[in-house]
């Protein structure tokens, strides 16, 4: 149900240009539960700082977005789904008087058959809300739903973020896959990024967070280049910061990963702490995220006898993650790709030296390698622990690189600077539709070689058909960053 109003924004924002009233659109909101999350409850407290006003309109697990008195102006607005993946009875069966229309009776059936329907369901209901709502908003912006509801006319112009392509998460975890079963389950449940592909060539302005997801979306999605501009997002400097009152740990190396997410490279690090630990018995690894009870990684710690030395901690706030990552002294990103890494950021920003993989888009946070961090091959088990024995024996490195990361973090990748540049695709993209006469979703090249006119509604297409019926564990649910935890 639709939250308090915000505010009026003030007369002027930052910029100097007129205050913009923003719809942010969400399917999984709540910042503990992954990217996606976060990228919205940073950008819209630092949007509004700027002097906009935003709505946050979003599904279970709903956003949880930061208050004060000078966050008037956002707002919440809770568009409710059948949240078939929550815990404690995750792929539930609804009772007969949940159902409120066909899309429910959608988003379940999808589920029954092994797919993943919340960014279609989300796209349609929010689709219907907006239009109920035309003239509320300036721009609407789309945080990777990339469904088929959001094609068509919104009542305002839409500019969309894609952090990275799923399809990349995809790939991976076919690769990963040990047999033809699980390969049929993973294939049925990313169905929707065949959706995804054919809703992000359409779409008149894609922003995305690094170079590297840039040329992804370009080779993955088919996204023509000149509709996409790089908005790097960051770190919440005041909150990740030194703090020489939290004592180092000797040996704790700490990480952020879901347990056998292949994207994350998790089992690659347990495996390179099974090597520190011979030359430095005090070395232990503490995870941010969920344990898994079965699957690759518990194999491999039981393995190496690692039971002790490895931790896994979840549902900490963030003051208390924070002083994790100060006490420790090494930061981990093992990860085999990253659209953009969060958890190098916020490292980096507390002045805890990082080691990281060159994957994806990491080398364009992490920076150089012995200047800003220790930069290692990923899925190099043998480099990783290279990379450890090295900063673990060298506290003056460890110094050095501390500090160096949390200059580059300050100088590149903040919230603040984040939204500006947002803004600066919000005002474009009004603009193009004023020149155009048309303030609908789709672009004058969108529709090309359809015969409709770029200002015709295009009807959603149907969902991707039923296809192998084993569904997935709820701790694979995809988000931006490749962050998949249990909600």
């Amino acid at each position: 149900m639709p939250g308090a109003s915000p505010q009026a924004p003030a007369e002027a924002a930052a910029d100097g240009g007129a205050p913009l009233r923003i719809a942010l659109l969400t399917y999984k909101g709540n910042p503990f539960c992954g990217g996606q999350g976060v990228y919205v409850r940073h950008l819209s407290r630092e949007l509004v700082r700027l002097g906009h006003r935003v709505e946050v309109i979003g599904a279970q697990p709903y956003p949880v977005l930061d208050e004060g008195e000078d966050l008037a102006g956002l707002g919440l607005t809770e568009l409710p789904s059948l949240d078939l993946y929550r815990s404690p009875d995750p792929f539930r069966t609804p009772r007969r008087d949940e159902y409120r229309d066909w899309i429910d009776a959608l988003e379940v059936a999808t589920m029954w058959t092994g797919g993943f329907p919340e960014p279609v369901t989300f796209s349609l209901r929010a689709r219907r809300h907006l239009r109920a709502r035309r003239g509320d908003f300036d721009v609407v912006h789309d945080n990777q739903t990339l469904g088929y509801g959001l094609l068509g006319d919104l009542g305002a112009p839409l500019v969309t973020t894609i952090h990275h392509p799923i399809t990349v998460d995809r790939r991976l975890e076919l690769d990963a896959a040990p047999d033809w079963k699980r390969r049929a389950s993973v294939r049925r449940w990313y169905a929707f990024t065949r959706m995804q592909k054919r809703v992000a060539r359409r779409l008149p302005s894609v922003v995305t967070v690094s170079g590297t997801s840039r040329q992804e979306i370009v080779d993955h999605l088919g996204v023509r280049p000149d509709r996409i501009d790089v908005v790097h997002i960051g770190a919440d400097t005041d909150l990740f910061s030194p703090d020489p009152a939290v004592a180092e740990v000797p040996g704790r190396i700490v990480t952020t990963s879901s347990a056998d997410v292949p994207l994350k490279g998790l089992i690659h690090l347990v495996e390179a702490l099974a090597k520190v630990r011979t030359e430095n018995p005090a070395a232990h690894l503490v995870v941010v995220g969920k344990r898994a009870e079965d699957g690759p990684v518990a194999a491999a710690i039981e393995r190496y006898g690692l039971d002790g030395a490895v931790e896994f901690v979840k549902g900490i706030t963030d003051e208390e993650l924070v002083d994790l990552v100060r006490s420790a002294q090494i930061a981990c990103v093992p990860s085999l790709y990253e659209g953009f890494s969060l958890p190098a950021a916020e490292a980096m920003a507390t002045g805890t030296p990082l080691l990281a993989t060159t994957g994806g888009a990491i080398p364009e946070v992490a920076g150089t390698d012995g200047e800003t961090c220790i930069a290692v091959p990923p899925g190099d088990a043998q480099a990783l622990a290279t990379g450890l024995n090295r900063l673990l024996g060298d506290s003056a490195l460890r110094a050095r690189l501390g500090a160096a990361g949390r200059e580059r973090v300050l100088a590149k990748f903040t919230w603040a600077r984040a939204a500006q540049g947002t803004v600066e695709r919000y005002r474009e993209a009004i603009a193009r539709g004023a020149a155009t006469g048309s303030r609908r979703a789709v672009t004058p090249g969108a529709a090309a070689g359809s015969g409709r006119s770029a200002t015709q509604e295009e009807p959603a297409p149907a969902p991707d058909g039923p296809g192998h019926p084993t569904p997935r564990t709820p701790a694979m649910a995809p988000t931006p960053e490749g962050s998949r935890t249990p909600c």
